[in-house]
């Protein structure tokens, strides 16, 4: 079982590293069994998500020197979910956390993707200009 988590943990370090071999392997995997792009696009981006949360902090970590990015970024997911549950509640007297769920992963996809490319280039600027 330890051999098991050992191998998993290193295949998710490995896809968090460049997240987005995770997105396009996803993606031609899943548009190889439906053939529809839409879906391909969507499950993609939902996996991703997983990736980026990881990538993001590695890289905040090493940059800045500090894990608390991390922490904003589960805050930050947890304070949306009860926005958008309480929303719902508002509008429909119900709440579906299916919906709840597949909104935050591709809103996270979208501002983490942000958060990836920013880190990069920074992280790019502190070695170039490193003495």
């Amino acid at each position: 079982m330890n051999m098991l988590l050992d191998w998993l943990h290193k295949l998710y370090t490995a896809l968090a590293l460049a997240p987005f071999v995770a997105f396009f392997i996803t993606w031609f995997i899943t548009y190889g069994i439906s053939r529809d792009k839409r879906k391909a696009t969507h499950l993609s981006m939902d996996i991703t998500t997983l990736f980026l949360v990881g990538s993001v902090a590695y890289m905040s970590r090493s940059i800045f020197g500090s894990g608390m990015l991390v922490w904003t970024i589960v805050l930050l997911f947890l304070v949306a979910a009860g926005m958008l549950g309480n929303l719902q509640t508002r509008v429909k007297g119900r709440v579906d956390l299916l919906k709840i769920a597949r909104t935050l992963s591709r809103f996270g996809f979208i501002v983490l993707t942000a958060c990836y490319v920013l880190l990069l280039f920074v992280g790019i600027g502190k070695f170039m200009f490193k003495l």
